[in-house]
């Protein structure tokens, strides 16, 4: 569906040149939910917006269905823009224009005849939430009445592609879940690639089936979401991960435990999907007859899997702990041992 082939972006200015992009290459398939996810000036927003035209890469391609975005004419590419839709961080709505009329700005400019366009409305008004509402002006919306109106005139040309730029950052943690469901909604119902860039692992967490990792304008890490959280590779995966977890305060205590418990190894268990609901620990903990003290845990959910952790204290020498490991694995349970 959207193939970026070696894409690079590089800003020349006076003093230097800027690479915003480094020779990227990702493929997203018809109707995922992809995300890019990066801290400030990773090359995400960029990248983005690549997929629409707002930017032309310095070389490499950028394919949507059949067409190559990094070499249409300006007419083709408004055309295409129909099809690529995108929403914004801070909204961009028409202030002077109320909820309906925002959402029929772009089928004006398409020359959508009057009858049709307001059916349209009517419907995407629906969709989104917002009935009743059709007739405020943005400055009567709450933040995320704002978004929902954004989200209901990116959709009104029936675009195939929906490009979210930090679409939840300005929002309340309640509201962007709410946002983020919606834009689930929107996919099942439509049929949507959605594309959205990120500071915020659990925007990823939620909603994304796949997802890319960027750090000064390369990808360094991408894959399905459970396997970046339950097994993240890159540093600044790594970082995020443990951000989203609040893996902060467990770190902390490791020398407290370590000074109650002298002897003990701190392990990290892992779990994904069933295997994060069984009590597998505890009958590989009776079998060998160990005593552990738990130290944290976490479960939670991707947007259609959960996973977790366990941190434990164990004495254990190094060939029980060999075949304690053997066999967790056996049940899709990971081990690490702790510094």
């Amino acid at each position: 569906m959207i193939d970026i082939r070696n894409a690079t972006k590089i800003f020349k200015t006076k003093s230097s040149d800027i690479q915003a992009v480094d020779d990227v290459t990702l493929r997203i398939e018809q109707g995922e939910i992809f995300g890019v996810i990066g801290y400030s000036g990773a090359g995400k927003s960029t990248l983005i917006r690549m997929l629409n035209g707002l930017e032309q890469p310095s070389s490499g391609e950028v394919v949507i269905g059949e067409d190559i975005i990094s070499t249409m004419n300006r007419a083709k590419l408004r055309k295409k823009r129909q099809k690529v839709s995108m929403i914004f961080q801070h909204f961009n709505l028409l202030w002077s224009r109320t909820v309906e009329e925002n959402i029929s700005f772009p089928l004006e400019i398409a020359g959508v005849p009057k009858k049709e366009r307001q059916q349209r409305v009517a419907d995407l008004i629906d969709l989104v939430g917002l009935t009743g509402r059709g007739n405020n002006y943005p400055s009567q919306l709450s933040g995320g009445q704002k978004q929902r109106v954004g989200i209901a005139r990116a959709l009104s040309n029936n675009p195939e592609v929906l490009l979210c730029d930090e679409a939840t950052s300005a929002l309340d943690p309640e509201t962007t879940d709410e946002v983020l469901d919606l834009l689930v909604k929107i996919r099942d119902e439509m049929d949507l690639t959605i594309v959205l860039i990120t500071h915020e692992m659990h925007v990823i967490r939620k909603i994304c089936d796949r997802a890319a990792v960027m750090e000064n304008g390369r990808v360094v890490e991408t894959g399905p979401v459970i396997k970046l959280f339950q097994n993240p590779e890159h540093n600044v995966t790594k970082r995020f991960v443990k951000d989203d977890i609040n893996d902060e305060e467990t770190a902390l205590s490791f020398e407290e435990v370590r000074e109650m418990f002298p002897t003990s190894k701190i392990l990290k268990l892992g779990f994904v999907g069933s295997q994060s609901k069984a009590p597998i620990v505890s009958q590989v903990v009776k079998k060998y007859n160990l005593d552990l003290n738990i130290l944290s845990g976490n479960i939670k959910r991707t947007n259609n899997e959960s996973y977790g952790h366990l941190y434990v204290a164990i004495d254990i020498n190094e060939a029980d702990l060999a075949n304690l490991e053997a066999e967790l694995a056996e049940h899709a349970v990971t081990v690490e041992v702790e510094g």
